[in-house]
């Protein structure tokens, strides 16, 4: 797969996120993959594969968030096996704590799957709108 083939795979599937649908994004992620999330809050730090990203990071985030999670990506630039994805959540936590971070999401996809994620996002939010993880 091409840089044009990653970044339509990220677009179809943010498609579907923007809807509240994340299974199609999930689907793209690699057993073996690595979620960077950059800052110094409790949430940051790296999720190695699959089982973790979604057992310690998506599940504990997503169970605070008011309905299901909602972000519209509006940027997408590719290149070689990374793609550089820009987007805006549009969320409130359990509590009633308007959650609308921005996002920027460098991916590295091989074969079709995300084999590495970093994100980059208002870490002051996150700490301030999320209780710390278990």
């Amino acid at each position: 797969m091409d840089a044009t083939d990653n970044k339509e795979l990220l677009r179809q599937a943010f498609t579907e996120v923007a809807k509240g649908d994340s299974g199609p994004f999930i689907d793209l992620l690699a057993d073996d993959v690595r979620w960077t999330i950059i800052g110094s809050t409790a949430w940051s730090g790296t999720y190695e594969g699959k089982k973790a990203v979604l057992d310690d990071l998506l599940r504990p985030v997503t169970e605070q968030l008011r309905g299901r999670a909602i972000i519209a990506a509006h940027r997408f630039i590719a290149e070689d096996d990374l793609v550089v994805v820009e987007g805006r959540g549009r969320n409130s936590t359990t509590s009633g704590v308007r959650y609308h971070n921005e996002y920027c999401w460098v991916f590295r996809l091989d074969g079709g799957r995300i084999r590495e994620l970093t994100e980059y996002a208002d870490t002051q939010l996150i700490a301030s709108a999320l209780r710390a993880p278990d």
